[in-house]
């Protein structure tokens, strides 16, 4: 499956992980010490919705429209963050530009916090290192998965990863595991978030059980799946894998969870999302 993230930018996807990324270092930082961010894929950062790329597919309008036009407070921050690359009010207009997870991240950094991000694909990195600038984040133009391992541990004794790959590759699944194996016995306290695509439940199904293996002890797995039942070769949902997530963020999820099924709920589908324990 390929997954780059220009083609299906604002998408359903988009506005689970982002709102739940935001809601996770909200968390994290209601303590004063400094946190160091890390993204592996980190993508464009910043993408036109009426470009070439993301009007192919329109997806947007089935995630961060529906988001902008539910006035659930729950999803005030995440709209907010949409709004801060728009001039900081799309004035009930829907947004032209959506920020990827680089922009979001900037946004919540506090002077003592730190910024890493990656993007290995050469015209995407020139693009990143653009639309970061005026920011304190670096950005590394490497292999992702070596930049992961060697990023650990990170500068500062808190901080959190996120690996969000295209899934381009038929072993980005055994790349993952395998990496997040090695990078847990470096950093057995930090907080890992690893973003997937959702095809059908007989796949997840089996990746879940290799990494139960892997005897990581607070793996939480986050799944939101658009339809009532899986539709054969379409895009279910996504999900988030989180490693070591704050109590704090973990008990404030399930109404945020609601929120956000409500609003992205397709036409004649309830939808589902849920929040389980890996290793219970």
């Amino acid at each position: 499956m390929n997954y780059r993230h220009s083609f299906h930018a604002g998408n359903s996807a988009d506005v689970v992980k982002h709102s739940l990324l935001i809601a996770l270092v909200r968390a994290l930082q209601h303590k004063q010490s400094a946190l160091t961010l890390i993204d592996t894929h980190a993508g464009c950062g910043l993408y036109d919705l009426a470009g070439e790329e993301a009007g192919r597919t329109g997806e947007a309008a089935q995630g961060v429209l529906r988001a902008f036009a539910d006035p659930n407070p729950l999803l005030g921050e995440y709209r907010a963050a949409v709004e801060a690359v728009n001039d900081g009010d799309t004035g009930g207009a829907a947004p032209r530009l959506y920020p990827g997870s680089p922009r979001i991240l900037a946004q919540l950094l506090r002077p003592q916090d730190f910024l890493i991000l990656n993007e290995k694909h050469p015209q995407d990195v020139d693009t990143l290192r653009s639309a970061m600038r005026g920011t304190s984040a670096a950005v590394h133009a490497r292999d992702a998965y070596e930049f992961w391992l060697a990023m650990l541990p990170t500068r500062s004794p808190r901080g959190v990863v996120v690996v969000d790959p295209p899934y381009e590759q038929t072993d980005e699944r055994a790349r993952i595991t395998a990496t997040l194996a090695a990078a847990h016995r470096k950093w057995a306290h930090g907080v890992t978030v690893i973003w997937y695509p959702l095809k059908d439940r007989a796949t997840q199904s089996r990746w879940k059980q290799q990494l139960r293996r892997l005897g990581i002890p607070k793996f939480l797995c986050v799944e939101h799946w658009l339809y009532d039942s899986d539709q054969p070769g379409s895009y279910n949902g996504a999900g988030l894998f989180i490693v070591n997530p704050p109590y704090a963020f973990s008990q404030a999820l399930p109404p945020l969870l609601e929120a956000l099924r409500a609003a992205l709920a397709p036409e004649g589908h309830r939808g589902e999302i849920t929040a389980d324990w890996l290793n219970d």
